[in-house]
C-alpha cells in the first residue's frame, strides 16, 4: 500500500514537471525567495528575462531606473528598510559595469542585494564579442560571492545560493551574471530555498567564555562608554541595545550608519562618533576605561590617528565578523557574535547605575559644542542660510520620524549632526565609500518599500547632478518623494578641505550651476526655490504638506564649514571646534 502511494505520489509529480526556459526559471526562482520588488534597466544581453519578466507583473512589480547606479542605490536602500535582499538587474557590458559603484558601496555597507546581469551567449565568451565584460573578475572584489550561470541547469541551484548568502550572517552584495543562451535554453524546474552551504557558517557559535569577560568588564567599569554600529540594525537589536543601555546606565554614541539604533531624545545618548560627529563622545573616547563597540569596524573616519586611539581603555568588540576583530584596533575581549545574541546574553549578567560625574562631562562638552558651534549654526545671523538650519528645521517639522536619504558631503555630515532620530532604520546613507549621487535614488527605493512613510532626500548641487536623471522614476510610477537640495555652488566638503588644509587654493571645486528648478520641473515635478530665511520654514512645511513628489532648492552658504572636526591623522581627542 505504501509503495503504491509512493507511486502515485511520484506520477503525480512528474506530471506537475514544467519544463521552461532559463528566465522563466530565474523569474520563478525570484518569486520562490519571497521576491516582489526590483530595479534594473533593459538590455539586449538580459532581453529573455525580462520578456518573462511580461508574464509576471502581477507577482513582481519592476521599477526602471533611468542609470544602472540608480537601480543599484535604489535596491540598497529597499534592502535596508525592508532587511530583504535588494534585486536589480542590466544587461552586459556597460550596463554591467555601471553597476559596480553600487555592488562597492553595498559591499561596504554590508547591504543585502543579489544583482542579476546578462552576459554574452556562452560560445562568444572570451571573445571580446560585442557588450562582453569579465563581470565575475570585476566584481569579485566587491561583492560577497559572485557566479557566472552558462548552463540553463544551474540557474535553480544558482539563485537559491545567492539569497542565502546575500542575506546571511554579514549581509552583502551578490552578483549572478547569467550568459544569453542559458537563458533560453529550457529544463525542468525544481527549487529549493538554500538552508546551508558546506565549509560556510554565517552566524559563529556564540562562545559564552567571551560573554562573561566582556560582562566582568562592563561590572567593574567606572567609565564606560558604547559605540553603537550598524551591526545593530541590521541584526534587530533596537531593543536589546536600549535594555542593555537601561540596566548597565552606560552612556550610547553611534557611527554614522549606526544612526537611529538608538533614540537621540534618551538621556543616556551622548551624539555622533567620527570625523563631523559631536565633542563629548570624541573627546571622551579617550578618557573612558571601558570601551564597548557594538556592531561596528573601527573605521578611519571613527579613529583618527589609531596609534593615539583609546590607549587608556579595555576595549570589548562585538561584531559577526571574526576578520574585523584586531584589524584596525587590538581589543582586549574580542566576541564573536550576532549583536542581538550577544547583547541577550550580555543582559542576562551586566549592571551598573548612573555615574554622574562621568554623565556630566558629557553634558559639559556638549555646552562648549553647542556655544561654539551649534548655536551660531542653528540660529545663523548671516545674510545667508546655514545648512543646520535647514536640517534643523526638518527635523523639527517632521518629529524626526522621516527617512531621511543623503547624498555625500557637507549636507550628509550636517543632516547626520542635527536631524534628531527617533525611531530605528530612518537613516539612509552611503558610508565606506562615500558615493556622490546615492542620496536621490536611494529616497526613491525607500518610498517603494515603505508606501506610507515620509521619505526626504537630502543633497548637495554637486551629487544631486550625478543622478539628476532619477527624477524620472519619481515621476512614471508617482512617488511622494521629498528633495532638497544645498546649494552652495561649490563641491562643499573638498572646498572646505581646500579652505582648512591646501592654503585657500580652491581648485576645481566651484559648480556654476543650472536653474534646478526649471530642469524639475520639466520632469513634472513641483518645485521651489528659497534664499532668504524668512521663506525657509514656510517653503520646508509647504514641501511636507503636499501630496505628491516636491523638490526645494536652499540657497545655503557658500563658505560655511561643518564642524567640529577630527582633522585628517589627528586624534579623536585633538577635535577642533574652529
Amino acid at each position: 500500500m505504501e509503495t503504491a502511494t509512493k507511486s502515485a505520489n511520484t506520477k503525480e509529480m512528474n506530471k506537475t514537471t514544467e519544463i521552461i526556459s532559463g528566465a522563466e526559471i530565474l523569474v520563478k526562482s525570484l518569486i520562490q525567495e519571497g521576491v516582489d520588488t526590483m530595479f534594473g534597466y533593459i538590455g539586449g544581453a538580459i532581453m529573455p528575462v525580462y520578456d518573462a519578466l511580461y508574464d509576471y507583473q502581477k507577482e513582481l512589480k519592476h521599477y526602471m531606473s533611468r542609470h544602472e547606479q540608480g537601480a543599484t542605490h535604489s535596491a540598497q536602500a529597499y534592502a535596508r528598510i525592508t532587511k530583504k535582499p535588494g534585486v536589480c538587474f542590466t544587461t552586459s557590458g556597460p550596463g554591467a559595469t555601471n553597476l559596480l559603484t553600487g555592488l562597492a558601496d553595498a559591499y561596504l555597507d554590508s547591504t543585502p542585494m543579489v544583482v542579476i546581469t546578462g552576459q554574452v551567449p556562452s560560445g562568444l565568451l572570451g571573445s571580446d564579442a560585442f557588450q562582453e565584460t569579465n563581470m565575475v573578475g570585476l566584481s569579485m572584489p566587491v561583492t560577497k560571492w559572485n557566479f557566472q550561470i552558462t548552463k540553463v541547469e544551474e540557474i535553480a541551484e544558482v539563485m537559491a545560493k545567492a539569497f542565502y548568502i546575500a542575506r546571511s550572517g554579514r549581509p552583502g552584495p551578490v552578483l549572478i551574471d547569467i550568459t544569453k543562451d542559458a537563458q533560453v535554453q529550457k529544463a525542468e524546474y525544481k527549487y529549493e530555498r538554500c538552508k546551508g552551504l558546506r565549509s560556510y557558517q554565517p552566524v559563529p557559535k556564540l562562545n559564552m567564555d567571551e560573554i562573561s569577560a566582556a560582562a566582568e568588564l562592563i561590572n567593574s567599569a567606572k567609565k564606560p562608554l558604547i559605540l553603537a554600529g550598524q551591526g545593530i540594525l541590521l541584526s534587530g537589536a533596537e531593543k536589546e541595545l536600549m535594555d542593555f543601555v537601561e540596566k548597565t546606565q552606560t552612556p550610547v554614541a553611534c557611527t554614522l550608519l549606526g544612526l537611529s539604533a538608538f533614540p537621540t531624545d534618551h538621556p543616556l545618548y551622548v551624539g555622533m562618533l567620527g570625523m563631523h560627529g559631536n565633542y563629548g563622545p570624541n573627546m571622551n573616547t579617550n578618557e573612558c576605561d571601558v570601551l564597548i563597540a557594538i556592531g561596528m569596524r573601527f573605521d578611519d573616519r571613527v579613529t583618527g590617528d589609531t596609534s593615539k586611539y583609546a590607549r587608556q581603555a579595555r576595549i570589548i568588540h562585538i561584531d559577526i565578523d571574526r576578520s574585523e576583530h584586531n584589524k584596525n584596533i587590538c581589543v582586549d575581549v574580542p566576541v564573536l557574535a550576532d549583536a542581538k545574541q550577544a547583547l541577550n546574553e550580555l543582559n542576562k549578567l551586566v549592571s551598573g547605575s548612573y555615574r554622574e560625574e562621568w554623565m556630566q562631562s558629557f553634558k559639559d562638552f556638549y555646552q562648549l559644542e553647542f556655544d561654539k558651534v551649534i548655536e551660531g549654526q542653528t540660529h545663523s545671523t548671516r545674510d545667508c542660510i546655514n545648512m543646520a538650519e535647514v536640517i534643523d528645521s526638518l527635523s523639527e517639522k517632521t518629529n524626526g520620524e522621516a527617512i531621511l536619504c543623503t547624498d555625500v558631503g557637507q549636507h550628509q555630515m550636517t543632516s547626520a549632526r542635527y536631524y534628531k532620530f527617533k525611531n530605528p532604520n530612518t537613516q539612509v546613507t552611503s558610508g565606506g565609500l562615500g558615493t556622490m549621487g546615492f542620496g536621490m535614488p536611494a529616497a526613491i527605493g525607500a518610498q517603494i518599500a515603505d508606501p506610507n512613510a515620509t521619505v526626504v532626500s537630502v543633497s548637495g548641487d554637486g551629487g544631486f547632478q550625478m543622478t539628476i536623471q532619477e527624477l524620472a522614476v519619481i515621476r512614471q510610477y508617482k512617488l511622494p518623494v521629498k528633495s532638497i537640495v544645498l546649494n552652495n555652488s561649490f563641491l562643499g566638503m573638498v572646498r572646505q578641505w581646500q579652505d582648512l588644509f591646501f592654503e585657500q587654493r580652491f581648485s576645481y571645486t566651484e559648480m556654476d550651476n543650472p536653474d534646478f528648478v526649471k530642469i524639475v520641473e520639466g520632469y513634472g515635478i513641483k518645485a521651489r526655490r528659497v534664499s532668504k530665511r524668512e521663506e525657509l520654514q514656510d517653503a520646508i512645511q509647504e514641501m511636507l504638506d503636499f501630496p505628491g513628489a516636491y523638490f526645494l532648492e536652499v540657497v545655503v552658504e557658500t563658505e560655511s564649514n561643518v564642524l567640529p572636526m577630527i582633522a585628517p591623522g589627528a586624534a579623536v581627542s585633538e577635535m577642533r571646534l574652529e
